[in-house]
């Protein structure tokens, strides 16, 4: 063989090597191209998707709080309306005291049975039991500019909600 043609067998051996590298680099830059764009792309929706989580818990944080609110405002109802229980009921009492014909103590227990039995179908009212003791009810009221809601709920003697009823109506 002629040494011009097996220097023209190596050149071009070496160009086809050349060649393969290249195109294999090339191969390889757009394989990272698109692995990198697949992964800015994931990268943008797990950001949209902790966008999401966050306005959830901050929603979730804002309705607990209402409730907290709530349950402290149902609360604080409960209190007042046992003072004014247990205020008509020394009223009661005391005219009974004053009255010539009533003895004070059977004055205070007929008070007391006829207002145990009254508040277990008192609805509106936080925290009612039934005459019995078996039940609670709750009925809770919000206002906001935009709205106005309604719920009540009932619980068994387990503590299970037996009843939950929600009403909403925006404000006009």
């Amino acid at each position: 063989m002629d040494t011009g043609v097996i220097i023209a067998i190596v050149v071009a051996a070496l160009l086809l090597l050349a060649l393969f590298w290249f195109l294999g680099r090339k191969g390889r830059e757009r394989k990272h191209e698109t692995r990198r764009h697949e992964a800015r792309e994931i990268a943008r929706e797990a950001d949209v998707s902790r966008a999401r989580a966050d306005k959830s818990r901050a929603e979730a944080d804002a309705q607990s709080a209402e409730a907290r609110r709530q349950d402290a405002l149902a609360r604080e109802r409960q209190h007042e309306a046992e003072m004014q229980h247990r205020e008509a009921r020394d009223r009661h009492i005391e005219a009974a005291k004053r009255h010539p014909d009533m003895d004070e103590k059977e004055a205070a227990e007929q008070f007391d049975r006829e207002h145990a039995a009254g508040a277990g179908g008192a609805s509106g009212a936080a925290g009612a039991t039934t005459g019995d003791g078996e039940a609670v009810q709750h009925y809770e009221r919000t206002e906001t500019p935009d709205e106005e809601r309604e719920r009540r709920f009932e619980r068994n003697e387990q503590g299970e909600v037996v009843r939950d009823e929600e009403y909403q109506e925006p404000r006009r």
